[in-house]
């Protein structure tokens, strides 16, 4: 028989229907509930029951290999996370934090509530925005330097044609670093947090163009629109370069997860 465990997705701030309205949610397992703290009643963990074989260690490490079921997991985590974001403050917790039973899930609530509040506290009215910058550096070779190279016998061709393309690639790479610089500014400007994550290259690429630049923002909600706009020019007069603007989103990038989870294990931000 395989018995449950509760796969918690956030830490909340309680509100009026709250509970009512996550169990409206679809998430990784059974319905979605809270648990609430005997400490703070204003502090819950929202959680499902999900069977326990999914999740022990052997498990999970073969799941991880399993690119369906890992973006079918990630898919139901995120969505229970944004749907419960539009109706109050959450702290996002890492992919398949897991727990043994909601009684241990409540101690760990209860013995961090104090820490829990205060980071809700610091990202209420805040959103999440992700940048990236792409860079082509297989941008066409400059219209004069094909008529040259055309001119050119074979082997001198050649040899041109291959230092134009150098040129080209350090001529987009050079671009790509003033947008980021310029994103630097805007961030400085709006946001009052900078999360920095791994470029996404290999299977997490999602483009041929190379992401050279993989950041999260904190924004206050209010300000949020500004930042969108101001980023979105980031690359503007820059041939070969891109800026990519996700969001708004909890804050995944700037919520600290809980110690002790029962099987942890971490999960893709964008």
């Amino acid at each position: 028989m395989n018995e449950l465990v509760t796969y918690a997705y956030a830490v909340a701030r309680n509100a009026h229907g709250l509970a009512e309205y996550a169990a409206t949610l679809t998430g990784v397992g059974e319905s979605v509930a809270l648990v609430t703290s005997d400490r703070d009643a204003s502090i819950v963990l929202v959680v499902s029951r999900v069977g326990a074989d999914d999740f022990q260690e052997a498990a999970l490490k073969q799941h991880l290999e399993d690119m369906a079921w890992l973006e079918a997991v990630a898919r139901a985590h995120h969505s229970v996370i944004d749907a419960l974001a539009t109706r109050t403050d959450v702290l996002p917790l890492r992919l398949a934090t897991v727990y043994l039973d909601n009684a241990r899930a409540r101690e760990v609530l209860d013995d961090r509530a104090a820490v829990f509040d205060e980071q809700l506290t610091r990202l209420a009215g805040h959103v999440e925005w992700g940048v990236k910058i792409y860079a082509d550096p297989s941008a066409p070779t400059p219209a004069p330097v094909k008529a040259e190279v055309g001119a050119l016998p074979p082997g001198r061709a050649y040899l041109r044609q291959r230092k134009a393309q150098k040129g080209v690639r350090d001529q987009v790479y050079r671009a790509a670093q003033q947008a980021a610089e310029r994103v630097e500014t805007v961030g400085r400007q709006f946001a009052v947090g900078r999360a920095r994550h791994r470029v996404q290259q290999g299977e997490l690429a999602t483009t041929a163009d190379e992401n050279v630049l993989n950041d999260a923002y904190l924004v206050s909600a209010d300000r949020a629109e500004s930042f969108r706009s101001e980023v979105a020019r980031a690359a503007e007069g820059l041939q070969g370069v891109r800026v990519e603007i996700t969001g708004p989103w909890a804050p995944y990038s700037f919520a600290t997860a809980p110690p002790g989870p029962d099987h942890p294990m971490d999960g893709p931000i964008s």
